[in-house]
């Protein structure tokens, strides 16, 4: 039994009031976050089970506020461990102060880098704890917290208060009551950025766009401030309003500012969304093209995929495109399920790298696509975690054409466990790569085609005589230069 009781180093008026506190030996419980029910993660390889055990607490690959449902366990601690601190008088932060020993754990067995971004987290806890005893309110603790989990140097490892976690599970059965709006952390700068906005939302309908700088909700600054809390401040009941505050650049040296009050309203959260694109090839042939919009990761994404692709094959459609543009992440494993839904055999889909600097591939086995017809991902800076994992899987595996623009670049895999108050704790326990072994973390995925004026004239030379029912997605460009690939790829299978 390792102890720390010896090591606090506290003032005599504290070292008085120490209690120590001891964790049992609890073995790993093993949870798997949904996928569709006829791709169950069985059909990976053996080496799933290295994944399979991070994302056993819960829900991995997040990479924006977005409303999901996580499964909560107990922390699992590899051996039995004492650890005493200086007990509060306060009842709130003494709560906390047994929350932070549970965060710290669990940090201290999973968290990618086990150097702790090179200092002693035992010693960290210690200091935080001493720190921690004056206070006399929750939310100075959790503030202590933060400001522990913020020396890590991994803004995706953080803790959310058990108010936080409720509302972020708000909206687990599709529906969520805020402004439709998705941020995220740059990793770079700290800066909260609009990941996307769900269409037709009061975000959307006040010119709020992806890239734009979210400064100030309710006149509150939001410097220092992560993304599910950002998101806790942005949701609320249906009929209420929120201001916010945001910063956009044009890319060059041109920013301005907006205010916006927006109202809230229940937003229906469907990850799909399709439409079938028809159009004649030059010879005449009439083709159908099946479009495919994924807006997140949620635990129905892939079954409402499978349907929607099954029901496409069934009217004839010939080709599809995947829009991937504006997704930022969510489950993992939705990703991993979504994956093989287009692809066969035993094909890796992604690599893990533990902390350790152990690499496994992620494989199907036995692996049976719904269709073999050609497919075209687009992507673009929205295009986060879990989406990355997707796009890396297909590209890599020579299964798709990748078309858009670089993708946001978010290569790191979270945990996600409910702690004893009711807070929860997301980790970050591993890094991955693409079956390719492309590094994506900071980095991003350049897509094999961009959408660029070129490209997009020489898709509209292509489709000058075309004419089509879908006018709408006709009139995005990227899913012009999208069909012209498409069509490349039929002409060379036509004349093979």
């Amino acid at each position: 039994m390792e102890t720390l009781c010896s090591n606090i180093n506290a003032g005599s008026s504290i070292s008085k009031s120490l209690f120590c506190y001891r964790f049992p030996s609890i073995t790993h419980k093993r949870g798997v976050a949904c996928g569709r029910k006829e791709l169950p993660m069985k059909k990976l390889g053996e080496n799933d089970q290295n994944l399979m055990k991070w994302i056993g607490k819960g829900v991995i690959g997040l990479a924006a506020a977005t409303a999901l449902s996580f499964s909560s366990y107990s922390p699992a601690f590899a051996h039995s461990l004492t650890v005493a601190f200086p007990v509060s008088h306060t009842p709130e932060v003494n709560t906390v102060q047994r929350t932070l020993i549970e965060a710290w754990s669990l940090i201290r067995e999973t968290f990618v880098d086990p150097t702790f971004n090179h200092q002693d987290w035992d010693l960290k806890l210690q200091q935080t704890m001493v720190e921690m005893f004056p206070l006399r309110s929750e939310d100075a603790a959790y503030s202590k917290v933060r400001g522990m989990l913020s020396t890590l140097g991994d803004p995706y490892t953080r803790i959310i208060s058990p108010k936080e976690y409720q509302s972020f599970r708000i909206g687990s059965d599709g529906n969520l009551q805020g402004v439709g709006l998705f941020v995220s952390v740059q990793p770079n700068t700290g800066h909260l950025v609009v990941l996307s906005c769900v269409e037709n939302s009061p975000a959307a309908r006040a010119g709020i766009h992806e890239g734009d700088e979210l400064l100030e909700i309710n006149g509150e600054r939001l410097d220092g401030v992560d993304s599910e809390t950002a998101a806790q401040k942005l949701r609320g009941r249906a009929g209420t309003t929120v201001t916010v505050k945001v910063h956009r650049g044009n890319g060059a040296g041109v920013s301005s500012y907006q205010e916006v009050k927006l109202p809230r309203e229940v937003i229906k959260l469907s990850p799909v969304s399709s439409a079938i694109i028809p159009h004649k090839m030059p010879d005449g042939r009439l083709l159908k093209t099946g479009y495919v919009k994924l807006s997140s990761f949620s635990q129905s994404a892939a079954m409402e995929m499978e349907n929607t692709i099954q029901d496409m094959e069934n009217q004839g459609v010939q080709s599809y495109i995947l829009d991937l543009r504006n997704n930022p992440g969510g489950l993992v494993t939705a990703g991993l399920d979504v994956a093989q839904i287009w692809l066969d055999g035993d094909e890796t889909l992604v690599n893990t790298v533990d902390r350790d600097g152990n690499m496994a591939p992620i494989s199907m086995v036995n692996g049976h696509a719904v269709t073999h017809d050609p497919l075209v991902v687009l992507v673009n800076e929205g295009s986060a975690s879990a989406s990355e994992i997707l796009a890396g899987a297909l590209h890599d595996n020579g299964r798709a054409i990748l078309v858009g623009h670089k993708t946001f670049g978010k290569g790191k895999i979270q945990s996600v466990t409910q702690l004893h108050d009711g807070s929860a704790l997301f980790v970050t326990v591993a890094k991955y790569l693409s079956p390719a072994l492309h590094d994506i973390d900071q980095v991003g995925i350049t897509p094999d085609v961009q959408c660029t004026v070129e490209m997009l004239n020489s898709a509209k030379d292509t489709f000058k005589e075309r004419k089509t029912s879908s006018s709408s997605l006709e009139a995005d460009s990227c899913i012009m230069v999208a069909e012209h690939e498409l069509d490349i790829q039929e002409s060379k299978g036509s004349a093979s």
